[in-house]
This record gives structure tokens, C-alpha cells and sequence, in this order.
């Protein structure tokens, strides 16, 4: 018997807990966690022992090609591309990738360590009505037969058996329990039952057994088919088969958000879906060209910034930051942004005065001492220059749409403070306003409009150029 709907929503529900639990093993700070050298273990079994789950909770855009990229050309898109996230295809005998020279254990975790969110793919048996398979002489289709039962029980087990074979390509590469693994249902006739019902057992087959091995399901498949039997047997079959816990629907529209005119908005939200909104085509980021399909994804909890406390509880972020001078014809600097100068500067080890708000020759002694380390101008005012420059002081991390943490809010202080473009909340979060944010003062710094802060946008805001 199938399990009841309310235990299909629970056993998901757990199953993603586990992600988000295990994912809060990564570093926020930036791009992502590197191992205690910064960088990551030679050691495959090292490697497989401390990789975080993926994707983790995420939100931001990815890509996908079929043959993993080289390590150097991962480095160059972390440093420039937009994107944070990649799927491999790590399994199934009707991939046209069989052969990957560049995906090893190491590979994994590297990409992991750099702060990469993968997502695994398998592309095995195909639906029976799909005319582009068998790709192989030795390739299968998903077998259409209802069975004497008329369940569909052979393409069940067909399912179960596609799971266990991913899953232990997966673990050999360190893509630990509580990442979720995703199937690669390509585009099919759904108005053809034998070929919907069996691709639907199918997949049951693979969710359910990917449970029992500890893993999350995901399926991918196009949003006018596959995604959309899976939906409708959602809303008039819940207990008919067991869902994917994520879905990762193909719709070329072109629009970078989770939503589909072929499925419904209430489906798997929050937390549990990828579009693949383009289709296949050649970007260049440093350089690097690289054949790609284009995602945005909305997994877990979403991209979430843990909160903060400055000095004791002492107000770091404003929308702007004024010039400071020492008090003047009874006109007194404004307290608040005097306390967080305080604070900015005793966290440096700079100012050994209490955090009142009040101008004393500790606090310009203070100043003068990272005026100095910072290559700045010696001054009794605290310019703007100063601001930005204090602000964004810090570890020079690759940070890009999804990124959260410490050193997103220094941008976002940083950003601010240099006064281009409209204010935004210092949330932790490299979000869309952010990412609009960074490129408008990229542009007037003349330094890359890439929406990614990495070493030549960390220069110039480190100096104070606004």
C-alpha cells in the first residue's frame, strides 16, 4: 500500500531537516568553506569524510554541462561568473558524458570547499514514448508494462535498482547522505498513459529507495512534462506514488525565478525547487569559455545570514555614512556613527576608549593608527573615504548572488557608505539588490561589471574609492 499523503510530506520534510542541519557545517563567510590551510584535502578519503551535504540552502543561479569542467576553469568562474552552483552528471548509462576525466573525489571536494553548490545528476532509463533513446546498444528505456497488477511494478524496480546504482557512484565521489540526487528525466508524450504511468513508478521507485539510503530525491525534467505528471499526481494521486522531495523543471522562458505556468505555485515550496530557465549556449567569464544550460535555484532555507552583535550591541549599519569632525562651535559629530566608528576600531585593536559616542584624542589617535595601515590620508576628520575603506576591512573571500555571511554585510556597509545608487538593508545576504548595488559602484570604480566581489573590486573598496 502507498503511504498516506500526510507521511509523504513528513518523510520529506525530515529528510530536508537533515540537509539544512548538516549544511550549517559551512563556513558563511564568504563563497563558501575551505578546509584549516584554506585549501582543500589531496586525500580522497579525508575529502569524503568532511564534505558538507549540497546544495545545501541556496539561494542564487547555477549552471550545468554535461562534462565536468576543468579545475581552472572552475576557479575562473568562481572568480567571475555569477554562478554558484553546477550539476554533474555523476551516473546512468544514457548520459552522453559516460566518460569524465575531470570528476573525482578530489574534484568533489575541492568544489566543495571553494563554496560550490553541487547538484548530482543521473541520466538513466528514459520514458518508453521518448524517440531520442536508447542513446546506447546497451542503454534501456523504462519498461512500459503495466504487470499482471496493472502498478506498473517492473518500472518500479527499475527505479529502485537506477537509485542504488547512483547512490553508490555518489558516495564514491563524497557526495555524502542528505545531499539530494537528482534524476534527469528528459521531455516526453504525457498524453501517452503506459509511457506517464511507468516514468511515474519510476521515479516513485528512486525516491523511495534514495530514502532509505539516506539521500534526497530530486528530478529533473521538462516543466510541460515530466514536472507536470509529477504535479498532477500530486494534487489527484497523493498516495499513488511517492514524490521527489525537490524538483528542477526546464522552462526556457528566459526568467530567473522557480515559477512555471505548468505547474502550481503551491508545489514544493518553499525551499524545493531549480528552473533551468535557458537552454543550452556559450558563456565566457575570465576568459573561460564554457557550453552551458542556465538555473536559478531556491533549495532549503534559502541563502540565510545567521544574525550579529557588534561591541555589545552597538549599531554598525546605517543607510548612510557621514563625514565626521571634532566638535566645533558648539556642532557635535553625530553620536551614533561615532559609536560605530568606536567599535569598528576597537575590534581592530586600534581605540582602548569606551564606546560613548563622545570625541577624544584616543579616537582620533584610533584613526590616525588605520588612516595609517590603510594607506589613507593622516586627518583629525573621518572622510567617507574612511568609512568605506573601515567598513570593508576583512578577508578578500569570492562573493557573488547567494553568498551570506560577515563579509557580505561588510560589502553592504561598504557599499553604502560610498553613496552610489539607492540605500540597501544590511542583511548578510548577497541578494538581487545587492548584486545591483556592487555593479553600479563597479561601474563608476572602473574595475569588472560582474556582480562578483572578488580581488579587483576589493582593492579599490579597501582604499576607500567611491
Amino acid at each position: 500500500m502507498s503511504p498516506s499523503l500526510s507521511t509523504l510530506r513528513m518523510r520529506a520534510l525530515c529528510v530536508l531537516a537533515a540537509t539544512v542541519v548538516a549544511a550549517a557545517t559551512l563556513t558563511a563567510s564568504g563563497a563558501g568553506a575551505q578546509a584549516s590551510d584554506g585549501k582543500a584535502s589531496s586525500s580522497p578519503s579525508a575529502a569524503r569524510a568532511t564534505n558538507p551535504v549540497t546544495p545545501g540552502d541556496f539561494t542564487g543561479f547555477g549552471f550545468d554541462q554535461c562534462l565536468a569542467p576543468n579545475q581552472k576553469q572552475m576557479d575562473t568562474w568562481l572568480a567571475t561568473s555569477p554562478y554558484l552552483a553546477v550539476g554533474i552528471y555523476i551516473s546512468g548509462d544514457s548520459r552522453a558524458c559516460r566518460s569524465q576525466p575531470n570528476l573525482t573525489p578530489t574534484w568533489v571536494a575541492t568544489q566543495l570547499a571553494k563554496g560550490w553548490r553541487l547538484l548530482p545528476i543521473t541520466l538513466g532509463p528514459q520514458a518508453s514514448c521518448q524517440p531520442r533513446f536508447p542513446r546506447y546498444s546497451d542503454d534501456v528505456k523504462i519498461d512500459p508494462n503495466p504487470g499482471t497488477k496493472q502498478v506498473y511494478a517492473p518500472s518500479r524496480r527499475q527505479g529502485v535498482a537506477e537509485a542504488d546504482k547512483t547512490v553508490k557512484d555518489a558516495a564514491a565521489l563524497g557526495i555524502v547522505r542528505g545531499s539530494t540526487l537528482w534524476y534527469d528525466l528528459e521531455g516526453f508524450d504525457a498524453a501517452n498513459e503506459r509511457c506517464r504511468e511507468s516514468a511515474l513508478s519510476f521515479l516513485s521507485g528512486w525516491t523511495t529507495r534514495l530514502h532509505k539510503h539516506g539521500y534526497v530525491s530530486g528530478v529533473y525534467s521538462s516543466a510541460g512534462s515530466g514536472i507536470a505528471a509529477l504535479d498532477s499526481a500530486r494534487i489527484n494521486r497523493p498516495t499513488r506514488f511517492t514524490l521527489p522531495d525537490m524538483i528542477w523543471l526546464a522552462r526556457w522562458d528566459g526568467v530567473a525565478n522557480t515559477s512555471s505556468s505548468y505547474l502550481r505555485e503551491d508545489g514544493w515550496r518553499p525551499g524545493r525547487r531549480v528552473k533551468q530557465y535557458k537552454g543550452g549556449h556559450d558563456e565566457v567569464h575570465g576568459g573561460v569559455r564554457i557550453n552551458i544550460d542556465t538555473n536559478f535555484l531556491e533549495v532549503g532555507r534559502g541563502s540565510v545570514a545567521a544574525p550579529e552583535t557588534r561591541c555589545g550591541g552597538i549599531n554598525v549599519s546605517f543607510s548612510t555614512y557621514p563625514v565626521l569632525r571634532p566638535p566645533a562651535n558648539g556642532v557635535k559629530p553625530s553620536k551614533p556613527h561615532v559609536k560605530a566608528l568606536q567599535c569598528l576600531l576597537k575590534e581592530k585593536g586600534l581605540y582602548q576608549g569606551n564606546i560613548g559616542g563622545g570625541w577624544s584624542k584616543r579616537l582620533v589617535a584610533a584613526m590616525n593608527a588605520y588612516q595609517r595601515s590603510a594607506g589613507l590620508g593622516l586627518d583629525r576628520v573621518w572622510w567617507i573615504r574612511g568609512w568605506v575603506s573601515v567598513l570593508a576591512s576583512g578577508d578578500k573571500v569570492v562573493l557573488k548572488r547567494g553568498s551570506v555571511g560577515p563579509a557580505v554585510r561588510r560589502v553592504q556597509r561598504a557599499l553604502n557608505a560610498t553613496g552610489v545608487g539607492k540605500a540597501i538593508a544590511i542583511t548578510g545576504v548577497f541578494d538581487a539588490r545587492t548584486d545591483a548595488k556592487l555593479r553600479a559602484w563597479q561601474a563608476k570604480a572602473k574595475v569588472p561589471v560582474n556582480g562578483v566581489m572578488q580581488d579587483a573590486s576589493w582593492a579599490p573598496l579597501l582604499k576607500g574609492r567611491r
